[in-house]
């Protein structure tokens, strides 16, 4: 399961607000890389596959293939703002270790395909 708080979901149907696409959603994934082994990948879209599991957080419509659905169970999706910035945070109680970036992960149990960083 996947939490979003109340600030990530006020966000999101923000950006969804602005598309000209109908139907879009929250498409949340994990990718090999990243300076850890893993990388996350969140972004809005339409396309959608037969490999893909759907769920509803809060009436929002999340997406998530098949093989990254192992790795996300319990994720945390927030956005803080921060001054004049802000962004979303993703916590994952499943990560046993997180660059400094916090957008790259690893395992106890795989490694990934670490890379260094930009």
């Amino acid at each position: 399961m996947i939490t979003i708080s109340d600030s990530a979901l006020a966000r999101i149907k923000d950006m969804l607000a602005e598309e000209e696409t109908p139907n879009m959603f929250l498409r949340v994934g994990v990718n090999p890389g990243g300076c850890s082994g893993f990388s996350y990948g969140m972004g809005l879209d339409d396309q959608e596959s037969e490999d893909d599991v759907y769920m509803d957080v809060k009436g929002l419509k999340v997406v998530v293939d098949k093989e990254s659905i192992r790795y996300l169970n319990g994720l945390e999706i927030d956005f803080k703002e921060s001054g004049m910035s802000g962004g979303f945070t993703i916590h994952n109680p499943n990560a046993i270790a997180t660059c400094g970036c916090g957008q790259s992960f690893r395992f106890k149990d795989e490694e990934g395909q670490p890379q260094p960083c930009d």
